[in-house]
């Protein structure tokens, strides 16, 4: 067996940013368990034409890291991969990683105060502590649709996407138009015959106003790295005004609700097809959009969008309650992540055994987004109640990083067995937490991948990037039972 003092599980945007923090402390013994041949997460598994993030590239990065030579405004996939490549790089991590390592399961032991990591392949590593770095949107999540497995074509999810595939004059059945499908379906509506939208609910798009930068701007970046800071400043300042939205602000929610609808007229001219694209909820209840192409492909003569809710799939294509069969040869299904299942698909075992999916059965709970009672020692990273809908997730990572890496120095330097929140002080803080998501939008009537099945929101953080900053700055030692080794 294999002995560290920290394993991370992942090698996502979140483990590299907990591998520099701990290296940049002085803590070494770490290693980095990564399923896939490569650093990136979702960066590396997400490779559909047009995929991209939506949040501007000088602020989806590291404020340690910074990139003088965005291509773009919105940089897409391959560059933000590289970004992730080049940081592991540059910061000596590669020799921390070890890929090809899909972790199965983790034991807490609690005579010892130390977890038991097994991997699929059966390796086992003990560690003082566990961090980690799944984050929230790393599982697909297919529909069990009736006949799915009939359908006689070829059928893949986005995340998985299927480059062997040529679309060039086939039908293509997409089921869903949510952030990773606007991304997609311009390019497959100008490489296909005829495409088929299927969206159980219209969104709210924005544009994204995405431009080049020129070669002075990358120079001036290069050479006075404050005007890239100020940039970033910029960017997340715009965040914070959209937050106005999040919280149920009245005049920014009608501020943006006007713009999304001025962007939607422009492009969309037919009556019928606007108001089939035109959202029934409050904005911010769903995830807001931003593209510079989707309504423009949403208007083709050779895109039809359905809105009749799907009953099956069929061997020739996809069925609607109404019993209408349109044909395919092609079927992607955009239909996002298993979000509310938290640091799936690794079964984590606490004290006594308890496993962290029994202890999380009434929704996902937290504190600080970063540690849970009955766990000790054990640190998470974009956990439950710590994404956003109007920021950046790097910069909220930041902050859980610069957290756990003083409690994990805490722990190691006073030579502590185990440090675990203490279960009244995680029941106040969640009793708290879900009292503030009562003044967001979020909780509207709208269904939404921010909620469990019994609607309760498990994924976002319900007050500003601004107020998670100061909340994450010092952990209070007194919030745990620590005990002596």
């Amino acid at each position: 067996m294999t002995t560290k003092q920290v394993v991370i599980i992942g090698a996502g945007m979140s483990g590299l940013c907990m591998g520099v923090q701990l290296k940049q402390q002085g803590i070494n013994d770490f290693v980095i368990l990564e399923r896939s041949d490569d650093v990136a997460g979702t960066w590396n598994y997400n490779t559909y034409p047009g995929c991209g993030c939506d949040v501007p590239s000088v602020f989806y990065s590291y404020s340690f890291y910074l990139n003088p030579n965005w291509s773009r405004v919105y940089s897409l996939h391959d560059e933000i991969k590289q970004y992730f490549r080049d940081c592991a790089a540059h910061f000596g991590l590669n020799d921390h990683i070890q890929f090809n390592t899909e972790v199965e399961r983790a034991d807490y032991d609690e005579e010892r105060g130390s977890w038991t990591v097994t991997t699929k392949g059966g390796e086992t590593i003990e560690s003082r502590v566990l961090v980690s770095g799944l984050g929230q949107l790393n599982v697909p999540f297919t529909p069990d649709f009736e006949g799915a497995d009939t359908f006689a074509g070829d059928s893949f999810h986005s995340a998985r996407w299927n480059h062997g595939v040529d679309l060039a004059g086939k039908k293509v059945a997409i089921i869903g138009n949510a952030a990773s499908a606007l991304q997609f379906i311009p390019h497959v509506a100008e490489a296909a015959e005829q495409v088929h939208v299927y969206q159980r609910s219209a969104n709210y798009v924005v544009p994204r106003n995405d431009r080049a930068y020129t070669d002075s701007e990358r120079q001036r970046f290069a050479r006075f790295p404050w005007l890239q800071r100020l940039h970033r400043l910029g960017v997340f300042l715009r965040g914070e005004i959209m937050y106005g939205a999040i919280a149920n602000k009245k005049f920014f929610q009608w501020l943006l609700a006007k713009d999304a609808k001025k962007y939607l007229e422009e492009h969309i001219t037919d009556p019928e097809l606007r108001r089939k694209l035109t959202p029934d909820y409050a904005i911010g209840c769903k995830r807001i959009l931003v593209s510079d192409n989707y309504y423009q492909a949403m208007a083709r003569p050779n895109l039809n969008l359905v809105t009749k809710p799907i009953q099956s799939i069929t061997p020739a294509g996809v069925q609607t309650e109404d019993g209408e069969v349109l044909e395919a040869d092609v079927l992607i299904y955009g239909t996002g992540f298993q979000t509310t299942d938290l640091m799936a698909p690794v079964d984590f075992y606490g004290r006594d055994g308890l496993s962290l999916k029994d202890a999380w059965a009434e929704g996902a709970e937290a504190y600080r987004g970063v540690c849970t009672s009955e766990f000790p020692n054990l640190f998470m990273l974009y956990g439950p109640n710590t994404n956003l809908g109007s920021n950046s997730i790097i910069f909220m990572v930041e902050q859980q990083v610069n957290y756990i890496v003083k409690c994990i120095t805490k722990l190691l330097t006073h030579q502590l067995k185990s440090m675990e929140v203490n279960k009244q002080v995680l029941r106040a803080y969640n009793e708290k937490m879900q009292g503030d998501m009562t003044k967001t939008v979020w909780v509207a009537s709208c269904q939404s991948w921010y909620k469990n099945a019994a609607g309760k929101v498990v994924n976002n953080w319900p007050n500003s990037a601004t107020n998670y900053y100061f909340h994450m700055r010092e952990p209070e030692m007194s919030d745990f039972d620590l005990a002596d080794g």
